[in-house]
């Protein structure tokens, strides 16, 4: 299961290392599908990288400040910086190939 951020966390959880941020909602069809992949995804990167999840409903703030505008999005930060975007669902080699752009 993946790990839910807040408002609270978020900038703690992005500032260090590589982190796929899935901005989401539960009334998201596209985002309940992405789910079971990242979660396969995050089983293979183990602790090289992680993926989080932030509910866009529960913590506009966070949404808003990133120009979040349809979801599923993906936010991939590096040492809590901002490095790459994806709009929309993906495939695993996708979201893989995003990932390892920033740990190889």
């Amino acid at each position: 299961m993946l790990k839910e951020v807040t408002e609270q966390d978020f900038q703690s959880t992005v500032d260090r290392g590589v982190t796929l941020v899935d901005f989401w909602a539960e009334w998201c069809g596209p985002c309940r599908m992405v789910t079971p992949v990242l979660e396969e995804l995050q089983g293979e990167l183990g602790d090289r990288a992680q993926i989080v999840k932030l509910n866009v409903d529960e913590n506009p703030n966070i949404a808003q400040q990133f120009g979040i505008s349809g979801i599923p999005t993906m936010l991939l930060f590096k040492d809590g910086q901002v490095v790459d975007k994806l709009v929309g669902a993906s495939s695993i080699n996708t979201y893989r190939d995003l990932i390892n752009k920033q740990i190889a």
